[in-house]
C-alpha cells in the first residue's frame, strides 16, 4: 500500500523528524498537535479553552488539507499536563464533534514538547 506525506501551510512545520500526517489508503494519521499558531509562530496559551482551540483548528487544517474534516476522525489521543484541565478541555474538544464523537483516551503526562498543556493527535478515515 502507498503512503503520501500530508502537508498543511496553514498548520505548524513539524518541529522534529516527523510528517503532520501520513495517508495510508483511506487512513489518516495525524502527528500529535500543539497549540502553535503557524501564521505567527507563537504558541497560544491565554487559558486552557483557547490553548485547546487551537490545537483542533490545527488538527482541522491538516484533515482540511487530506480532503477530510472532523467527521471523518475515529480515534484521538489527548495528552495533558494536568488532569485538573480535563472538563474544559473536553468541552471545548467535543465543540467539534456535532455527533457520534471518535474513540479516544486522555492521559496525563508529565511535561509537553515546548512545555504546552495539551498535545492532540488523530486517525481519519475516508469512507
Amino acid at each position: 500500500m502507498a503512503t503520501n506525506i500530508i502537508e498543511s501551510k496553514a498548520a505548524p512545520a513539524p518541529i522534529g523528524p516527523y510528517s503532520q500526517a501520513v495517508l495510508a489508503g483511506n487512513t489518516l494519521y495525524i502527528s500529535g498537535q500543539i497549540a502553535l499558531d503557524q501564521a505567527t509562530g507563537q504558541l497560544v496559551q491565554a487559558d486552557i479553552q483557547t490553548e485547546t482551540h487551537q490545537v483542533m483548528k490545527n488538527l482541522q487544517y491538516i484533515l482540511q488539507e487530506a480532503g477530510m474534516d472532523f467527521s471523518h476522525v475515529v480515534k484521538c489521543s489527548i495528552f495533558v499536563k494536568d488532569l485538573g484541565n480535563f472538563a474544559a478541555i473536553n468541552e471545548t474538544y467535543g465543540s467539534y464533534f456535532t455527533s457520534n464523537p471518535p474513540a479516544r483516551e486522555t492521559v496525563e503526562v508529565s511535561r509537553l514538547p515546548k512545555d504546552v498543556n495539551v498535545e492532540i493527535s488523530c486517525i481519519a478515515v475516508k469512507f
